[in-house]
């Protein structure tokens, strides 16, 4: 949210007159026609403009853009803004190149039994930007991905959206839990929300993590009837983690996008958009 200072209201004098005569005129008129004169008419709006109340922070805006990989530059493997994301535990990386696809700039994901993502840090309130809007594109599905077992959490697509840590709103056993899960792992989010293109499994499946239930995988595409398509995404982020968590969402403090194949050991290329929050959702979205 951008605040702007209110500019403050000049001040406007009335003109005098130098002859007495027409100033004495000048009045007599007035009093006479019931016409207040022009130079207090003028200080008499410049009062009101000065005591009536101005806002003094800009509107919100009704989309905020987190990856606008469109005005990236062609050929750089990090777009602005973002860091890679790795695993300690997984030494090969997915590789990502920002190439033209058609008219538009997008991010090209690459993966040969590895992975790794793009990860941007932000703190938008869901309950004011409720809305995720992406793009992406697969050209291939994995043989082996499957939601449920760890051998197969491996993905062509995968949007994640991670959560604050909100000590004071989070139970006894969830934060016991966290502090163990960071001392095996390092720094993890204490919820996070997975947007995934699967093999097999129904869209709109929401099922934990088979590594950890802070993470809740959501299923918006599966199998291969899309391959090789750009398709549009729109989801409710704060709808969804109610689903998925059973609570209302604390600020979201990340987005990163993943193409991961270390667990199947296959190869995924897959292609990833612009990415925007909005306050509602586009007509004719599904």
């Amino acid at each position: 949210m951008v605040a702007f200072r209110a500019r403050r209201t000049r001040t406007i004098k009335g003109r005098s007159f130098d002859a007495r005569s027409r100033t004495r005129t000048s009045s007599a008129l007035h009093e006479r026609s019931g016409v207040m004169p022009g130079s207090a008419r003028v200080l008499l709006l410049a009062a009101l403009q000065l005591i009536a109340p101005m806002p003094l922070v800009a509107e919100s805006p009704p989309v905020i853009e987190v990856a606008k990989f469109s005005s990236g530059t062609v050929g750089r493997s990090i777009p602005d803004g973002w860091t890679p994301l790795t695993f300690k535990k997984v030494p090969k990386h997915t590789r990502y190149e920002l190439v033209r696809d058609g008219e538009y700039v997008v991010v090209k994901a690459m993966s040969d039994a590895s992975a790794s993502g793009l990860t941007k840090e932000v703190k938008i309130d869901p309950k004011e930007y409720p809305i995720i809007h992406w793009r992406w594109r697969v050209e291939n599905i994995l043989r082996r991905s499957d939601v449920s077992q760890k051998s197969g959490d491996d993905y062509p697509a995968r949007i994640y959206i991670t959560f604050e840590y909100d000590s004071e709103k989070t139970t006894f056993s969830k934060r016991f839990r966290y502090k163990a899960g960071r001392a095996l792992f390092g720094d993890i989010p204490i919820a996070a929300l997975n947007y995934i293109w699967e093999t097999k499994t129904a869209v709109g499946t929401i099922v934990g993590n088979a590594y950890t239930d802070f993470a809740q995988m959501i299923v918006v595409e599966s199998g291969a009837g899309r391959i090789g398509m750009w398709v549009d995404e729109e989801r409710n982020i704060y709808e969804d983690y109610r689903n998925a968590f059973g609570e209302d969402p604390p600020m979201i403090n990340g987005v990163a996008i993943m193409t991961d194949t270390d667990d199947t050991g296959e190869q995924a290329t897959a292609y990833y958009g612009d990415i925007v929050f909005r306050k509602s959702a586009m007509a004719g979205s599904r």
